[in-house]
């Protein structure tokens, strides 16, 4: 699906300062010069970039829960919204599997764990008891992953803040809003009119973007600086690498067959990319990648469905960290794994990582729990030897995550033949065209234009003469006695 651009009226090119990446840059150039020159002020500093996560996730699960509805609803049919789910799902699933084989090629060429010779009887377990802990409140397979589908209230969902599950209610209200047609069209308008609402306040809280940054950077370097030395620095280096191979040989490619330019994309979503790594966390920017993907020439009900999806099960960062990790262990253990064991740990994997958060911190636990069903081969507690670097490849994982995610509603638009392809190729030929924040602000001014209009619309119902005559009748006169006693016979 194509169409001619409109040219955008030219303004005036804003000084740097007025743009978000330059602060974040300086946010984590701060960081890292504080993490460097004061790393004991900077591993106390963490708390900044908890805060900038914590106020994103509070309007995370709702915002995703009204744009899939929105998104499925306003297609008006079910087995189109269904086709697209199946796409999108088998979409993201084939790139996971390509991610969990990079990583294994990878780490079995490079081999950044042999020769470590550690024993696991007199090696110290005690930093992996917090991951393993974690790992074993939740149920592991594929029944597990099932079970975990489903929240225990409908609320629950929302407060524990599980995408997965709110994934799922979405996708059933936005059924049950198919179903009932035009009558639920008011509902839809509200849950739009909601979910610019909820855009706005992201844009007030991006104003912490930097600071959380800085923060986070600073506590990256203050804490773990120390640990990237030795053989462990062999391993972060691999991961990295790999993520690189995975960026440029399988989503390059993908890129090519829908008719855009990988290099331009990346630049498209610099901003976004480097509040990912100040924060450590995909899901900072899930509502500006929304908009920008959307003005970027994808339907709303394609970027309202793939990007929450790809959110739960595009993981293609924590898949790769998952398959290298598990073999880095058996390596400096001296565990010789076989192929069959690394194809039944791939399979193993691609179910586990499905669902994992995009907050710092979940792939280490998801690593955790893959490895408990496998601690026959590889020991489970050899994670305690990679905890020290994980927050260095914690910022990995999120920016394949998010780069991954933005790659696959594109393509996926592509696939379906609802990208405007000549509004794609004009917004990455001219970025600068697109400013998400006055998108995000004029999303809410529309959302609280909505909320006014409706409200004056009910005011007006309530005083206007034509539905009411006087007190306690209708416009015939009747009072609501008489009209229920008619309406009985």
């Amino acid at each position: 699906m194509t169409s001619t651009p409109t040219t955008p009226t030219v303004k005036k090119k804003k000084p740097l300062y007025s743009h978000l990446y330059f602060w974040v840059l300086l946010g984590i150039a701060i960081g890292i010069a504080i993490g460097l020159l004061a790393p004991g002020v900077g591993a106390e500093m963490k708390w900044l970039a908890d805060l900038f996560i914590k106020l994103v996730k509070v309007v995370i699960a709702p915002t995703i829960f009204a744009t899939v509805v929105v998104g499925i609803a306003g297609m008006g049919n079910l087995a189109k919204a269904g086709g697209l789910a199946l796409k999108t799902v088998l979409y993201f699933n084939i790139t996971t599997v390509f991610a969990l084989a990079i990583g294994l090629v990878v780490i079995n060429v490079w081999q950044p764990g042999a020769g470590l010779g550690y024993d696991i009887d007199s090696f110290d377990t005690s930093a992996a008891d917090g991951a393993i802990a974690s790992a074993g409140e939740a149920d592991a397979g594929f029944t597990g992953f099932l079970l975990g589908l489903v929240p225990t209230s409908f609320a629950s969902a929302f407060v524990d803040g599980q995408l997965l599950q709110v994934l799922l209610l979405a996708i059933l209200v936005a059924c049950a809003l198919t179903m009932l047609g035009a009558r639920a069209e008011g509902m839809v308008r509200g849950l739009d009119t909601f979910a610019k609402v909820m855009f706005g306040v992201i844009k007030l809280v991006m104003w912490v973007a930097p600071l959380g940054a800085m923060g986070g950077i600073a506590f990256t370097i203050g804490e773990h600086g120390s640990a990237i030395l030795g053989s462990l620095a062999s391993f972060m280096v691999s991961f990295w690498v790999t993520c690189l191979l995975f960026i440029f040989l399988v989503l390059g490619p993908i890129c090519y067959a829908s008719g855009f330019n990988l290099i331009k994309y990346i630049r498209f979503i610099k901003d976004e990319l480097l509040i990912v790594l100040g924060t450590s966390s995909s899901e900072t920017v899930l509502p500006r990648m929304l908009t920008k993907l959307e003005a970027a020439g994808t339907p709303k009900h394609v970027v309202g469905m793939t990007i929450p999806t790809g959110y739960s099960f595009n993981l293609d960062g924590t898949a790769i960290y998952m398959s290298m990790g598990a073999l880095f262990i058996a390596q400096a253990f001296g565990v010789d794994v076989s192929i069959w064991t690394q194809i039944g740990l791939l399979v193993f994997m691609l179910i586990s990582s499905n669902g994992a958060a995009g907050v710092s911190g979940a792939g280490l636990v998801t690593l955790a729990a893959s490895l408990a069903a496998f601690d026959s081969v590889i020991p489970v507690a050899g994670i305690a030897l990679i905890v020290g670097i994980d927050r260095f490849m914690s910022e990995g994982r999120a920016l394949t995550n998010l780069t991954g995610n933005g790659i696959g509603t594109l393509a996926i638009a592509r696939w379906t033949g609802d990208l405007d392809r000549d509004r794609l190729k004009y917004v990455l030929d001219n970025p600068d065209t697109v400013d998400v924040d006055e998108l995000m602000k004029a999303e809410a001014e529309a959302g609280m234009r909505e909320v006014n209009e409706g409200e004056k619309s009910q005011d007006a119902l309530a005083t206007d003469p034509a539905n009411q005559d006087g007190a306690g009748t209708d416009r015939d006169g009747k009072t609501p006695e008489e009209v229920a006693g008619g309406t009985r016979s």
